[in-house]
């Protein structure tokens, strides 16, 4: 899918190759869990779900991505305490380290218990701070989104592109509804009324990850959300990056793993789908 270069490889182990198992034996593994979990609990609200499937996943890729590269740094979802300040902590912890796998075992936990299909596996891999790889799989129309930093991004192993969309009026748009109901979603919602009548339609299907990998393939003009964490979006936004498009957060400054306020698009559109956004928040 991807040709390999010396940077990509560590003892004769792509990268790329690894995410991929990773993501597709974790998918495979989820899809049979599909209506069928056991427990159920709340991590910092009813929005906000976690379930024995999201643990195991997280643990089986964890372990292989520890069988081949043992001395990588690995932050997980499930291993970090709910909230923004525990995730900001956590990635603070392993910013420095060489390399750090950044994985969201079910990106759609929400849709996952209700049996709504659209959810994935998220995996990326990020080099000194910036994501080299990045791995989006979606069990359920087995659909395998990915990138490696300058070779493009593919779907069903064909080349990506953003699409070409000038105008927010011809513009199709997600965005999400934050778990955190104080601030984040507030503000989101904000966002969410001033762009609607401005653009041709929204979409809230509840997966940052696969919003960020439709950008890539074309099917979204642009995406944002207020309050994600980095391992809601580190690979999706390579897809996107890697496909034509601009990744920012919403004030327009550029992405970097501590964004938590994305806004993502085919680049035609990004300054005035910024600049709406900024007039909302005023």
């Amino acid at each position: 899918m991807i040709e390999q270069n010396s940077s990509s490889i560590i003892g004769s182990k792509s990268f790329t190759a690894v995410a991929i198992n990773c993501a597709a034996k974790a998918g495979e593994w989820i899809a049979t869990k599909l209506g069928n979990y056991a427990q159920l609990e709340q991590k910092s609200s009813s929005q906000d779900l976690v379930t024995e499937v999201d643990k195991g996943s997280e643990r089986l890729i964890r372990k292989l991505i520890a069988t081949h590269f043992p001395t990588h740094a690995f932050l997980g979802e499930e291993g970090v305490t709910a909230g923004a300040a525990a995730a900001i902590e956590a990635l603070d912890a392993v910013k420095d380290q060489e390399y750090v796998w950044i994985v969201d075992p079910i990106d759609g936990t929400t849709n996952f218990v209700h049996g709504f299909p659209f959810f994935c596996v998220s995996i990326a891999l990020a080099h000194h701070g910036e994501v080299i790889v990045g791995v989006v799989y979606d069990p359920i129309k087995d659909e395998l989104f990915v990138a490696e930093k300058g070779k493009g991004a593919y779907v069903h192993g064909k080349l990506m592109q953003v699409s070409k969309e000038a105008d927010l009026n011809n513009s199709l748009i997600a965005t999400g509804f934050p778990a955190d109901t104080t601030h984040a979603l507030p503000r989101n919602m904000k966002g969410l009324q001033h762009l609607i009548p401005q653009v041709r339609n929204v979409r809230v299907a509840g997966s940052a990850a696969l919003h960020l990998a439709y950008v890539a393939a074309g099917r979204l003009s642009g995406f944002w959300e207020i309050g994600l964490n980095s391992w809601d979006m580190a690979a999706g936004v390579l897809l996107v990056k890697e496909s034509g498009g601009t990744v920012t957060d919403v004030s327009g400054e550029p992405y970097h793993l501590g964004v938590r306020n994305v806004l993502a698009s085919n680049g035609n559109i990004h300054v005035a789908l910024q600049q709406q956004l900024q007039s909302a928040d005023k």
